[in-house]
């Protein structure tokens, strides 16, 4: 009786044809989803800033942040929207603002901006690779108006924010946690609730994670003035860190 000896399978020649063909796909295809995922995720980040600026423009029209006591609502941080801490209180006539027991409720975020996180000095938010930093101005009366940043532990910092300058100013940075892999593009917006976007791809001066974050001021005409207009190079203005131009719809 006859017996088949040889031994099914694989050569090598026929090996190596197969681990070709699938790097070929993948050096077509990750460069590709690696994209998708950027594009996706410069998309979200812009969807989330304007939600921010809704919920900024909610809570400021109900002036359940009134430190002053005028009637005017002023606009919060982070850990204030999102009901995770204490709001700014109105202590009495002749005395000086204070952070209270009580928290938003209903909240004009969701809990999870609430997480808030150290970007080295001042609190940000994480959300689908990108940080966003909230600003609020001081207190000075006149022009330049600076900035103050959320603490790192989220809500309110030692040195509160200016009650009248809060009732019409604030702002917020979007970049991204790892440039190229992440996202691309930077994002700002403040109060009047167009988002503006920076290329961001300078590596000497971009924005990446926590390693380089953007100053206060990178997106305004006037150095130190958060009272100064974005930055539009469209308009004719000047940022003062990269060129800014409107986002689309």
């Amino acid at each position: 009786m006859n017996r088949n000896t040889r031994n099914a399978g694989f050569t090598l020649i026929e090996l190596m044809i197969v681990v070709a063909i699938i790097a070929i796909i993948a050096a077509v295809a990750i460069p590709k989803l690696v994209s998708a995922r950027i594009s996706a995720n410069e998309n979200a980040a812009i969807a989330t800033l304007r939600s921010i600026a809704a919920a900024q423009q909610q809570l400021q029209s109900s002036a359940a942040i009134d430190t002053d006591g005028d009637g005017g609502g002023e606009h919060g941080f982070f850990g204030e929207l999102a009901g995770t801490d204490p709001v700014r209180e109105f202590q009495g006539v002749g005395v000086a603002a204070a952070v209270g027991a009580n928290t938003l409720d209903p909240t004009y975020l969701p809990i999870a901006f609430g997480n808030v996180v150290t970007d080295g000095g001042d609190g940000v938010v994480e959300r689908q690779g990108y940080f966003f930093k909230m600003l609020l101005p001081n207190d000075t009366p006149a022009r330049p108006i600076g900035f103050v940043a959320e603490a790192a532990t989220g809500g309110n910092p030692g040195t509160l924010p200016g009650s009248a300058n809060a009732e019409i100013m604030w702002c917020c940075y979007a970049w991204p946690v790892q440039r190229t892999k992440t996202g691309n593009r930077a994002f700002c917006i403040n109060q009047a609730g167009d988002v503006i976007a920076t290329l961001n791809n300078v590596p000497a001066t971009s924005y990446n994670g926590t390693q380089a974050i953007p100053a206060n001021d990178a997106a305004f005409s006037v150095a130190s003035d958060m009272g100064s207009e974005l930055g539009l190079a469209v308009a004719g203005l000047n940022a003062q860190a990269g060129v800014w131009t409107p986002v689309g719809n």
